[in-house]
């Protein structure tokens, strides 16, 4: 009997070229599984699944991920207000961790002899798919024909070619991936360090149709996005797939992110996620209200952890579950509505309401006035504060004379 190997299969060059390699040369009984992280329609799937059997596979399977993929990751990126150097909401490396993991598990399921992906050997795709391959699935091997053979995209295409199968793979002039925490662009813009994407690269135009301004209400319960304006959703993913639907019409949520690879270069690729920026950004400002000073400081430091290891590939590692506990453990009084004005390319937060705002006029007013203490406390805790500095600068003073005597 041939060996059974899953193929991380998305229906393009790369893992076309996979699927009839894997069958025809290493005589592979190929299993191809696209894994959904709510980047594809009914549509696409089936389309993608047509494909695969007419490339020859031995089975077709499509895993719906993108719930998973919210409750395993999306959440905890945005308690923690996650945005990778300060820009990106890590649409793209947030997923494929949950792909990796999904294809892992269904290798196992199967009882497969090896599992293989279509990454270059150029990119951080690579590491995630086999860190994550490595650590659940250790006894099956990976197996990585795009990367292993320095294929071209001509030589791929010639392959297919040869092999009997004219399928029309002309390059796009941007490379799109699409998911639920937003869409990534790359083309030759992103290679350069000074231009920015032209509007025509970004999947989701502005329309100009719609109204110059446009007021809604985000609600959150215990820092989940519950309800946008008047309705309200049982399921989260739900409502970020209908506030996409709601903010991208204005073009809002695109950037170019700059960052460190994992492979050691610098590289940049642009994006598109308004309903990821828009929930992000409103969650930021209703912890603002809501946590203490402390709160609000740990978890900012702990949201660069997390972002960094998730980004590479360290999905896995122990610490991120302790600080996905200490996120959940901080969203308890996150709750309320966060008011937002949404104009073409641009939002304004215009403020929260919440019966857990610490912004409240019993305890004071900033600038104005103060029912919680007098000026004496202030004059008081003023000298005990600055005691340890007023000693520090006293003492130095004083060496800087005897330096310079």
């Amino acid at each position: 009997m041939k060996k059974k190997i899953v193929l991380a299969y998305s229906g393009g060059l790369d893992t076309s070229f996979c699927a009839v390699y894997l069958s025809k040369k290493m005589n592979y009984q190929v299993h191809a599984v696209t894994v959904n992280t709510g980047g594809f329609s009914d549509t696409e799937i089936s389309d993608i699944k047509k494909r695969a059997y007419e490339l020859g596979v031995y089975s077709y399977t499509c895993i719906n991920a993108t719930e998973d993929y919210y409750n395993t990751c999306v959440k905890y990126l945005i308690y923690g207000n996650v945005l990778k150097n300060n820009t990106y909401p890590l649409s793209v490396s947030a997923e494929r961790t949950i792909q990796a993991k999904s294809i892992a598990e269904y290798a196992l399921e199967i009882n497969a002899n090896a599992v293989a992906h279509g990454s270059t050997g150029a990119g951080n795709d690579q590491v995630r798919f086999d860190v994550i391959f490595t650590i659940l699935c250790p006894n099956v091997e990976i197996i990585t024909p795009i990367r292993d053979l320095k294929l071209s995209r001509e030589a791929e295409i010639q392959f297919l070619a040869e092999n009997g199968f004219e399928i029309n793979f002309e390059k796009a002039q941007y490379s799109i991936n699409k998911g639920l925490w937003g869409t990534s662009v790359g083309g030759k813009e992103t290679l350069t360090s000074h231009s920015y994407l032209p509007e025509n690269a970004f999947p989701s135009q502005l329309d100009k149709t719609i109204a110059t301004s446009t007021e809604i209400t985000l609600h959150f319960k215990k820092g989940e996005l519950v309800g946008i304006n008047n309705k309200t959703f049982s399921n989260p993913v739900k409502a970020i797939q209908n506030l996409e639907s709601i903010a991208s019409p204005y073009a809002i949520g695109r950037d170019i992110h700059v960052g460190d690879t994992i492979v050691g270069i610098k590289g940049r690729v642009g994006f598109e996620a308004a309903a990821a920026i828009l929930i992000l950004k409103a969650h930021h400002l209703l912890e603002k209200h809501t946590l203490s000073k402390f709160q609000l400081n740990l978890k900012s430091q702990l949201a660069d952890w997390y972002g960094s290891w998730l980004h590479e590939g360290l999905f896995l590692d122990p610490a991120m579950r302790d600080i996905e506990a200490f996120f959940e453990n901080t969203q308890d009084k996150v709750n309320g509505k966060v008011f937002i004005t949404l104009l073409p390319y641009r939002f304004i937060l215009n403020g929260i309401k919440s019966d857990n705002d610490l912004m409240n006029a019993k305890f004071g007013s900033y600038g104005e006035m103060n029912l919680g203490w007098s000026g004496n406390d202030v004059k008081g805790y003023s000298k005990i504060i600055s005691n340890s500095l007023s000693i520090y600068h006293k003492v130095n003073a004083n060496q800087t004379e005897v330096d310079a005597n």
